[in-house]
């Protein structure tokens, strides 16, 4: 029987695994979400993601496809699957898509939010899905040096060390600040990302934030190009893969936010 291609949705807390890709002997999301698909279809079944994130990352707007021959209805992928992943992931909808369709490449954008937990107390129920910081974030001064990030640039100055892209020339689509009482939210669009760009660019911005640099640094450390002269790494747990972009014709669900991060 021909194969027919499937995308789905899938929303995950990072805390517990080791990251997207399959690896010998961790915890991975891919591991987990090939033996539940593969349990429906009876038979071995490989995904492939829009976005491969880091130990500790989240999803609730991730993208994966797989290929498989068994017929189900869209119904019972998504209840059969749901029925056999941990209850850390969660599919949110399954499409079958023509066979070109391919979670990565056919993807023209893609967004990430990053929770900061700026408060003196630190939070108990929030340790994993958040940044605890203690002291003043001024988040005028922090979306003020966003905007020198803005359009298309070389980002080696936010290339994590062990990058496998060919370019660092991305093209920053949208990157906003917003406080909702003691949470930062720092949301960016672009065309692509390099290895830890996200969170390298979330730790400039929190020194802006501080007063430790001044909002126009972001736009000399981005012309230096020279990732030693840039702040520490923003730790994982508070990134999440918000939204996989896609031509409008493939007509795909757009990701629900859940209710603790609206």
């Amino acid at each position: 029987m021909t194969a027919q291609r499937f995308a789905a949705g899938l929303e995950y807390d990072g805390s517990a695994f080791s990251g997207w890709q399959n690896q010998t002997h961790v915890r991975s999301v891919q591991h987990v979400l090939n033996a539940a698909l593969g349990v429906v279809a009876n038979e071995p079944v490989s995904t492939a993601a829009a976005g491969r994130t880091d130990a500790g990352v989240h999803a609730w707007g991730q993208v994966v496809h797989f290929d498989t021959a068994a017929r189900r209805s869209l119904r019972s992928w998504l209840l059969g699957v749901n029925s056999n992943l941990p209850p850390d992931a969660a599919l949110q909808w399954v499409r079958q898509v023509p066979a070109d369709f391919h979670a990565r490449y056919s993807a023209t954008a893609r967004t990430y939010r990053y929770v900061i937990l700026n408060r003196e107390v630190r939070s108990a129920l929030d340790r994993n899905r958040a940044w605890c910081l203690r002291g003043e974030l001024i988040e005028g001064r922090m979306a003020t040096a966003a905007a020198c990030l803005l359009g298309e640039h070389d980002f080696s100055a936010f290339r994590g060390a062990g990058c496998q892209a060919r370019s660092p020339v991305r093209r920053l689509e949208h990157l906003a600040v917003r406080r909702t009482g003691d949470c930062l939210h720092i949301e960016v669009r672009a065309n692509g990302f390099l290895y830890h760009m996200v969170r390298n660019i979330v730790g400039a911005l929190v020194r802006v934030g501080a007063g430790e640099a001044e909002p126009g640094w972001l736009g000399d450390l981005l012309a230096g190009r020279d990732r030693r002269l840039g702040a520490p790494t923003a730790p994982p747990q508070g990134l999440y893969l918000v939204e996989v972009h896609y031509p409008v014709g493939l007509e795909l669900p757009s990701p629900a936010v859940p209710a603790s991060l609206a």
